[in-house]
């Protein structure tokens, strides 16, 4: 949990001033709060989702750079723990990386919580391999499983899974996109984010869990591989052999020398990472995230609408870039903001 408060910017400052300031100190006008300056003073509490909870922070340290009087506390337990909390009415703010199921949102109705659903950015990871590797161009999700799921432990060369991708075929067919096997006689160097990474719950939650869940198998990654929380590690992995396998940021995988960005077919075909095939959901391994005001806290909470307004702005949306994200498109920013403005 994080819990960051304005006030430690100008801290000096405070001291300096002591009591004078704090009797001079004023509410500032909260309709101001869209280009990230006098918003109403106070707090607020966000948990959920640990893959959302980076945009969120780096939202609210904008806004809070010019709002002396803004606290905010942002946790990322998981977007389900985080419904839990808010079906409860303890957050002001559910951060998600999925849309509320139907189970939450009855939950959240019988305790009278009501929101509002706000997509604010996507998720987009990237499959890599070295530059140098010209033996794959596409992995699909059956290929991922096959080469870095549960089952794959001990695999020291593509081509050891080759079995395995066959059986996959013979069980589960293309539903997961269609197997590029036979996979080249070489070393199979994987590395990748660790297991403490919110990059490789995601891809675990989108590349693996399913087959692992047909083939009753924990939804996890082989754990023989060399895992590291720093992108720039992960990147000398993969260019350091050239039949390397990984992933990342999408963000991060477009600016990085010397790595090949894979195609992914998830069931439809082979699709390339990009920004706009991340927006719109054909690239597979893309998802939406949200952000859920409760309404209530909304007319509690003085401070809330306000870092809403802010993070809803096309200057707060656009922040999610800052942290690997894929922003929204204009039209998609605009019908987010519509949706707040009609709450």
């Amino acid at each position: 949990m994080r819990r960051t408060r304005a006030w430690w910017r100008v801290g000096a400052l405070l001291i300096g001033l002591g009591l004078v300031l704090a009797a001079c100190s004023g509410g500032t006008d909260p309709s101001d709060a869209g280009n990230g300056g006098g918003g109403a003073g106070g707090e607020i509490f966000v948990s959920g989702s640990s893959t959302v909870e980076p945009i969120t922070n780096r939202v609210a340290e904008e806004y809070a750079a010019t709002n002396d009087e803004f606290f905010y506390t942002v946790e990322g337990p998981g977007t389900g723990d985080g419904f839990a909390l808010f079906c409860n009415g303890e957050t002001d703010i559910s951060d998600a990386s999925r849309a509320i199921s139907d189970e939450e949102a009855a939950t959240c109705a019988d305790a009278g919580v009501e929101y509002v659903e706000l997509l604010v950015a996507y998720d987009g990871l990237s499959v890599i391999t070295s530059a140098e590797n010209d033996a794959i161009d596409c992995l699909s999700f059956l290929d991922l499983y096959a080469l870095l799921g549960p089952e794959s432990e001990g695999f020291a060369s593509w081509s050891d899974a080759n079995d395995l991708a066959a059986e996959l075929e013979s069980e589960l067919g293309d539903e997961f996109g269609a197997s590029h096997a036979p996979y080249p006689d070489a070393a199979l160097s994987v590395t990748a984010p660790g297991e403490e990474s919110g990059t490789f719950d995601s891809f675990v939650e989108i590349a693996i869990a399913d087959i692992a869940e047909a083939r009753e198998a924990e939804d996890t990654t082989r754990p023989d591989y060399t895992p590291s929380a720093n992108d720039n590690v992960i990147i000398e992995g993969i260019t350091g052999s050239a039949s390397s396998l990984g992933w990342v940021g999408l963000a991060f995988a477009s600016e990085a020398e010397s790595v090949k960005l894979l195609e992914v077919d998830g069931g439809d075909g082979c699709v390339a990472p990009s920004d706009a095939t991340v927006a719109d959901e054909s690239y597979p391994i893309s998802r939406p995230l949200f952000i859920y005001p409760s309404l209530a806290a909304v007319d509690d909470n003085p401070a809330l609408a306000p870092f809403v307004d802010y993070y809803v702005s096309a200057d707060g949306l656009e922040l999610a870039s800052e942290v690997g994200y894929v922003p929204l498109t204009e039209e998609q920013g605009q019908a987010t903001r519509d949706a707040w403005e009609a709450r």
